[in-house]
């Protein structure tokens, strides 16, 4: 999202971009003066290609905190601007463009296909719901349960479909309990963090990681290589979950809150008569829209106690006396149309979830949240003709703490915008099966496949196996893997690449080669230089918590993919500057990527809480600031003790 001065932040990225295109050409006398004042050279000094690369990185930040356009664009510039510029990046143009082939993009895209492959059959949402029962009303007990089957399945899946099957268990819980389902939705993205540091496919990160470490280091991570420290720190996050963590988690959400109260809908929402003097008799509704003189919007008509069906054809069914209209208005409209256009409205009506689905056979109120890969993102309900497309209404919208409820048709969508549609159950599925939305609805019995839930679980093993014995590299594997769950009848062929993120795919293929030319051009060095200097009068388990610190910092500003591949090879050159194992520093900088605790906007299953929990942005500030600053001090220990310096 752009900042409110436009102006001012184009202007800045305009100056950046210049002075990286110009930059080659200028002579900066007065640079090459101060390179010779200070005794500067390539050997870690700051020459032309350093400055270079550490103005391409202040771009990106610049553009990855403020999304003028989506990021995975942004990464795509970097290889452009790479190859341009050769002669500084120190890249050939296969190096640039490494990243599209790299094991650990091709190995990501493939789990995107396994994960989908293993939530669709419904395996997922029934453990859930089985698993559910097993506590006896307690609070904290539900928390632990929540944390723990996440943290499992996050090991071994994209947490992101995890947290999406098992947000709507969590909120069902909670209310059968009489607590508040924030108090359980934030535990349940830290549990999806935490839980994808136990083996190498639980993240993208892990797998970048295991990339940079076998260029840099010739060693890459074995499947298991981390999971007794991934371990360890999902049993102390979960611990601090159920203890400090869980005192600090508001509960914004009400305990009894149906849908209508979540957002707000009771003066929004309303049925209403079509009486014998009413102007819109004999007018279609395209005809009526057209012709409104306030903000309202008809969403459903009803004739004859039998709602018509939501076919495109509805907006020219012509409106009848003793027609029941489900309008969408604020209480002064509505009291204007009442007045000024002859309708009636029912005695008493307050319309909530069950009297909107006594009225409207059929038709359910859902929530939908928008995915960081969605093609909705940035686009307008106008611009994707939304209704038509998807055959459902939109009620309201909300994002963080602000939620909408009027002049929707030309908002634009970002991720994490949770969205209330009225709708009926065949849509409700095919929004499930929609790689756009994220329904957030009870467990559906019919959405369980146990054949292809065999099949899926069977191939996860299969590559699990693999990998662990050794049989086939990484990324071989998990492209097995894919085509097994294609060929199955696990996912749908014409789903299979649906179901990949192509955001963090081109995210990924965009910024590998970007550490490579950290690495090339001598900024590692030079940076690693200066770490080195700040903690040259500390003991290296300081400067090990100082990367810790800022590969944190970075990740609850940007992103974990980006964080990685900018600080790992400053982190081994550090450790080597400092004459410790670089092993330690690259195993430290993976978990530190991945410890998003502090922002929403940090990692995606804190993006679908976020909306769904009714949070605000300083919750996690309050809530996950002590979990980040107690894995700053625990991790760089745990790392000392199992891999020592």
């Amino acid at each position: 999202m752009l900042p409110e001065n436009n102006f001012a932040f184009i202007f800045i990225c305009l100056i950046i971009c210049g002075f990286i295109l110009l930059y080659p050409t200028l002579g900066l006398v007065e640079a090459q003066s101060l390179l010779k004042t200070n005794n500067l050279s390539n050997n870690g000094g700051l020459d032309r290609s350093i400055i270079f690369i550490l103005l391409l990185i202040l771009l990106l930040l610049v553009l990855f905190i403020f999304e003028p356009i989506p990021i995975s664009l942004a990464a795509l510039l970097v290889p452009i601007i790479l190859t341009i510029f050769a002669q500084y990046s120190r890249l050939t143009t296969a190096e640039a463009l490494a990243g599209f082939g790299n094991p650990a993009a091709i190995t990501v895209m493939a789990m995107f296909v396994f994960s989908a492959g293993i939530q669709r059959s419904g395996a997922v949402q029934l453990l859930g719901n089985k698993i559910s029962h097993l506590t006896a009303g307690q609070p904290r007990h539900q928390v632990a349960l929540i944390a723990v089957l996440t943290g499992f399945l996050s090991g071994f899946i994209n947490n992101t479909p995890v947290v999406a099957a098992l947000i709507p268990m969590s909120k069902e819980l909670a209310q059968k309990n009489n607590l508040s389902p924030s108090k359980l939705l934030m535990p349940l993205s830290y549990a999806a963090i935490l839980g994808g540091t136990v083996t190498l496919i639980g993240t993208s990160t892990n797998l970048l990681a295991s990339d940079v470490s076998e260029r840099l280091l010739d060693h890459p991570f074995s499947l298991f290589e981390f999971s007794l420290l991934g371990i360890i720190i999902l049993v102390i996050g979960i611990i601090y979950i159920l203890t400090i963590g869980y005192d600090l988690i508001p509960a914004r959400l009400e305990v009894e809150e149906d849908l209508t109260d979540q957002f707000e809908l009771q003066d929004y929402l309303t049925e209403v008569i079509i009486s014998k003097n009413c102007d819109f008799i004999d007018k279609t509704i395209t005809e009526i829209n057209t012709e409104k003189e306030f903000d309202y919007e008809i969403l459903r008509v009803i004739r004859d106690n039998e709602q018509q069906e939501f076919i495109e054809a509805q907006s020219n069914l012509r409106i009848q006396a003793e027609d029941h209209l489900i309008i969408k208005a604020r209480r002064e409209v509505l009291l204007k149309l009442v007045k000024n256009k002859g309708l009636k409205t029912l005695p008493e009506m307050i319309l909530n979830d069950q009297t909107i689905e006594y009225s409207l056979t059929g038709e359910n109120l859902i929530e939908v949240v928008i995915p960081i890969n969605s093609f909705l993102v940035n686009k307008t309900l106008a611009e994707i003709n939304f209704v038509d497309r998807y055959q459902c209404s939109i009620l309201a919208l909300r994002r963080g703490e602000e939620l909408t409820h009027q002049q929707l048709l030309y908002y634009r969508f970002q991720p994490g915008d949770l969205i209330l549609l009225l709708a009926t159950s065949r849509t409700a599925d095919r929004l499930q099966k929609n790689s756009n939305f994220i329904v957030n609805q009870k467990y559906n019995p019919q959405l369980f496949d146990k054949k292809k839930m065999i099949i899926s679980i069977s191939i996860l093993l299969f590559f699990i196996a693999a990998v662990a014995l050794n049989i086939l590299p990484v990324a071989i594997a998990a492209l097995l893997g894919a085509f097994l769950m294609a060929f199955s009848g696990c996912i749908d062929k014409n789903d299979f690449f649906a179901a990949i993120d192509w955001e963090v795919y081109f995210l990924l293929a965009g910024l590998i080669p970007l550490g490579t030319a950290i690495e090339k051009s001598g900024t590692a060095l030079f940076l690693a230089q200066k770490i080195n200097y700040l903690a040259s009068f500390l003991d290296p388990i300081f400067t090990l918590m100082l990367i810790y610190l800022l590969t944190s910092f970075l990740t609850n500003l940007i992103s974990n993919n980006a964080s990685v591949l900018l600080m790992l090879p400053i982190a081994v050159k550090t450790a080597i500057q400092v004459g410790v194992n670089p092993f330690a520093f690259v195993i430290t900088t993976t978990f530190a990527a991945s410890a998003a605790f502090a922002s929403p906007v940090g990692y995606q299953t804190n993006l679908m809480v976020y909306s769904s929990g009714r949070f605000k942005f300083r919750d996690f500030i309050i809530a996950g600031t002590p979990l980040q600053l107690i894995f700053t001090l625990v991790v760089p220990i745990l790392v000392k003790l199992i891999w020592g310096f």
